[in-house]
């Protein structure tokens, strides 16, 4: 069976409307990805650092509880404790974030690589995957994947808090690019990196080069695909009313991978463009459906009602 393994921060969210706290639950943009595909019974294995107090119980149980993997989870020193995020949403239900962590300088991330077997997926992003204390641990799993074959999708959720330090983070984005194979990002991250909101142009300068394989999400305005073959086919939003858009990004993640694990897509099949664009149809609507239903939660992730009555098209 293939495996799924996220790389990425833990974080308790915290989530705001109108100045009022009202909900809590074990977050990060990987974490959220990672607990969705357990609902859907994928098993996924999941990496990242949690304190050992009452916020580091609650992830592992959460984990548990949706079938995701701990046993590559590592804990900080006895006297740091798990991050927090808060998530203040507007008047469209989307979040404006502030971060508390309490991360040592050294010593992060001490794990065993898994094993990884051809066509496994790898799943990472954010700032965790620029983070300069984490370069090495991160490394070691992209080094792995590529000499194995396996996927690795690289969402890139580069905020606008880090826009000040874009230079200093670029070498790190550069050299994770070296090893994707699917690049996913929203047009507000393009804008963040390259002050480029063309898709077109994004792809053309920027991603191309590194895959061929890109997703790029607008929000209501929809997804742009772009493939092997110069392919480029544009996706309507599937329009709800959102309750918070907090997920929203990571749940399409989800969907996207459950839809290559779904449909039987391999490394290969991505690298030499052997993904016929219905077959893209398929998968992207998996993406869009995932997150077109988080939208209308306060968890971050899918419900178990819909993993159970969740029907992919034929």
């Amino acid at each position: 069976m293939r495996k799924v393994i996220g790389i990425g921060e833990t974080v308790f969210d915290i989530i705001f409307k109108n100045n009022q706290p009202i909900s809590g639950k074990p977050g990060g943009s990987v974490f959220n990805c990672m607990i969705s595909l357990g609902r859907f019974g994928k098993n996924p294995l999941f990496i990242s650092e949690i304190g050992r107090d009452i916020v580091g119980e609650q992830v592992l149980q959460c984990m548990k509880d949706n079938g995701v993997g701990t046993d590559l989870m590592c804990t900080l020193p006895q006297e740091r404790k798990s991050a927090i995020a808060l998530a203040f949403l507007d008047e469209n239900e989307h979040p404006e974030y502030e971060f508390y962590n309490d991360y040592p300088e050294w010593g992060r991330l001490n794990y065993l690589v898994p094993q990884i077997n051809e066509d496994d997926i790898i799943v990472f992003g954010s700032f965790f995957a620029l983070d300069e204390a984490l370069r090495e641990p991160i490394l070691s799993l992209l080094r792995e994947a590529r000499e194995k074959k396996a996927i690795v999708y690289y969402d890139v959720n580069f905020r606008k808090t880090l826009v000040p330090r874009v230079r200093h983070l670029m070498p790190s984005y550069l050299e994770n690019m070296e090893y994707i194979t699917i690049m996913k990002g929203s047009d507000e991250d393009f804008v963040n990196l390259y002050e480029e909101n063309d898709s077109d142009v994004t792809y053309k300068e920027h991603i191309e080069f590194f895959s061929k394989n890109f997703i790029c999400t607008k929000g209501a305005s929809g997804v742009s695909l772009y493939s092997n073959k110069n392919q480029r086919k544009d996706y309507p939003a599937q329009l709800v009313t959102p309750v918070s858009t907090v997920g929203a990004g990571d749940s399409f993640n989800a969907g996207i991978i459950y839809g290559l694990l779904h449909y039987g897509i391999t490394y290969d099949d991505l690298k030499q463009g052997r993904v016929p664009i219905d077959v893209w149809d398929k998968i992207i609507d998996c993406g869009t459906q995932f997150s077109a239903h988080v939208c209308t939660r306060l968890e971050n992730y899918v419900s178990k009602e819909f993993a159970q009555s969740f029907s992919p098209k034929a």
